[in-house]
């Protein structure tokens, strides 16, 4: 499992601690340092199921200094993947990528759901 995040997002340290005391194992990957890229996201977007705007961090400063509330609805899917690869600090966090599984932001009760529930059926096999 991949856990996505910026160490300075107290989301992210909420999600990490959350992680940890379920003992469940993750490689950590800093958002800023590693950007996920296009390709990436492009996949991670078709296995989530969501809508891909839920992938773009609207809460960011860089998010609205581009104005990108404005300027999404006329881009094509492309290139909102080129311009997510472009810089972490768009992209919403953190993401878990555990299989075919793919969570955006940290919603608890979905993490419990999805993760626990993976764990248990790995640890039954």
């Amino acid at each position: 499992m991949i856990f996505i995040y910026y160490p300075k997002c107290t989301t992210c340290l909420k999600a990490k601690k959350w992680l940890d005391d379920h003992h469940i194992d993750y490689i950590g990957r800093h958002i800023k340092e590693d950007n996920p890229s296009a390709v990436e996201l492009k996949k991670w977007h078709g296995q989530s199921g969501l809508p891909l705007k839920k992938f773009f961090n609207t809460s960011g400063l860089l998010y609205k200094s581009l104005h990108l509330k404005e300027k999404l609805p006329g881009m094509t899917e492309e290139e909102m993947y080129r311009l997510l690869s472009s810089d972490g600090m768009l992209v919403k966090r953190p993401l878990v990528i555990a299989g075919n599984k793919v969570l955006v932001g940290f919603k608890e009760k979905e993490w419990e759901d999805i993760l626990c529930a993976a764990r248990t059926e790995k640890e039954r096999r």
